[in-house]
This record gives structure tokens, C-alpha cells and sequence, in this order.
């Protein structure tokens, strides 16, 4: 497969330029090395990298890509994206990347000096300590999420982090009612309601995905969000007696 300038016209209505397009190519090089020291996704052919790393991390952004600047966390980053790619593409947005995981950051802040970007800060820790303080609670136009909880846990890590007038994305795989209805009560206590659930197909596996846009229209309660561990074995909005809904598998490693 040709990931050239008309292939990204053509499924994004954008495109890389060449500066871009080079860094493209060496984010895939430097993940293939890294991932020989750390497990850090499952996903390294390259076809599959282009489109379920790279493409899939811009289809949930690219619809912003018209305003100059945008402060942007992503949470739960894993080796890098969504956020890599957006930083890449937007080197006037400010890009924060947070994961739990040290080896994970490494590589990120190793990737990032190669790269030569600017426009990024990498923090290690948990999303449940960071949006609890100052410098970060309610700071960031957008919060981005992808492969990392249940739709309502991933409101309750993103939404704190965001301004009232800002958004979160949630990147997803399948879409149930259930997730909805257990989604739309969490953003009750968060301040947010559901802007937007967009469905579309990956252009090359013609896989479904979605990314579900939440917009933050007032302050959410300041508990928000609970000490680590508590989203996930207490999931905000879950239904009482309803079967629980899992993650999805996601296709990045899990340690």
C-alpha cells in the first residue's frame, strides 16, 4: 500500500507534507525498534501501522484541524497515540501525553527528541492524580482516549482535565446502548453531555470504529475524578443489575 499525499486526501480530506510524511516514517521505524525492548503494541506491520495507528489516531481530530491552536492531554497514551500523530501534524497545539507506565513515557520522550517536536510534555502517573491538580485540572481544550476503558470509566479519567466549552474523545471499537445510556449518566456528574457518536470504517480493512465526541458545558463535581482504582471497579453511571460492560480488546499491549 502507497500511504502517499493523494491516499490521505482522498480518506481524510488532508494530507501530510513532506516534513510530515518523514516523520510518519520514522515514528514506524523508532516503535519497531523500541518495541524490542518493550512490549509496546501488537500492531507492527506496517499496512496495519499506517491505518490503525497513524490514520485512526487523525480520523478522531481531524474535523479541529482548522483552528490554530489547541491544548490537547492525551490520556493513557501508551506508546504514543493518539497524541504522537497529533503533535506531529499540529506543531501549534500543545500536546500533553500521560501513561502509568515508566518504560512506556521513555520511549516516548526518546521518540520525541528524535522527532525534533516541541510542542509536547510527558507525564508519568496515573490521570487520576494529575487531574486533581491545579496546573492541569480544567486546562486543556480537548482530552483524548483511546483503547483504555469502558466509555464511562474514560469520561470520568478525561472530563476533569477539560475546560467547560471543551471536549473529550473517546476512540472506540463497537458501540452498544448499554455504553450509551451508562455513558450519557456519567457525563450528568461530569459536566459534559454527548456532542456526537461517529461511526465510520477503517479505509483499508473496512474494520468499524467509533469515536465519540463528549463537550464539557459546566463545571463537573470537584470529587471527580475518584482515587485510582475506583473508576473501574465502580464504573460512574453503571446500570444496577445490568451485566457490566467490558473493554473492548484492544489491539495495543496491556503491560
Amino acid at each position: 500500500m502507497t500511504f502517499d499525499a493523494q491516499w490521505w486526501q482522498a480518506t481524510l480530506d488532508w494530507q501530510p507534507d513532506a516534513e510530515q510524511s518523514r516523520q510518519f516514517e520514522s515514528l514506524y521505524a523508532l516503535v519497531l525498534k523500541g518495541n524490542t525492548k518493550a512490549n509496546l503494541t501488537r500492531i507492527t506491520e506496517r499496512d496495519a501501522f499506517w491505518e490503525k495507528h497513524l490514520w485512526d489516531s487523525l480520523r478522531g481530530v481531524v474535523s479541529l484541524f482548522d483552528q490554530a491552536e489547541l491544548s490537547v492531554i492525551d490520556i493513557g497514551t501508551g506508546a504514543g497515540f493518539p497524541g504522537l500523530p497529533i503533535a506531529i501534524c499540529r506543531p501549534f497545539w500543545y500536546v500533553a501525553l500521560v501513561d502509568s507506565i515508566r518504560k512506556k513515557t521513555a520511549f516516548i520522550a526518546s521518540a520525541v527528541q528524535s522527532l525534533g517536536l516541541t510542542n509536547t510534555q510527558i507525564l508519568t502517573g496515573r490521570a487520576e492524580d494529575f487531574a486533581h491538580r491545579r496546573d492541569h485540572r480544567a486546562s486543556y481544550d480537548l482530552a483524548t482516549l483511546r483503547a483504555v476503558a469502558p466509555a464511562n470509566v474514560c469520561a470520568e479519567y478525561g472530563l476533569p482535565f477539560v475546560k467547560v466549552g471543551g471536549s473529550a474523545i473517546l476512540y472506540r471499537g463497537g458501540w452498544e446502548v448499554q455504553e450509551e445510556v451508562e455513558l450519557a449518566r456519567a457525563c450528568t456528574a461530569l459536566g459534559a453531555e454527548i456532542a456526537e457518536i461517529d461511526a465510520f470504517q477503517l479505509p483499508e480493512t473496512q474494520a468499524i470504529r467509533h469515536c465519540v465526541v463528549l463537550k464539557k458545558v459546566k463545571k463537573g463535581m470537584d470529587v471527580f475524578p475518584r482515587s485510582a482504582g475506583l473508576p473501574t471497579q465502580h464504573p460512574l453511571g453503571a446500570i444496577e443489575g445490568a451485566t457490566p460492560v467490558t473493554p473492548e480488546e484492544s489491539e495495543e499491549s496491556d503491560d
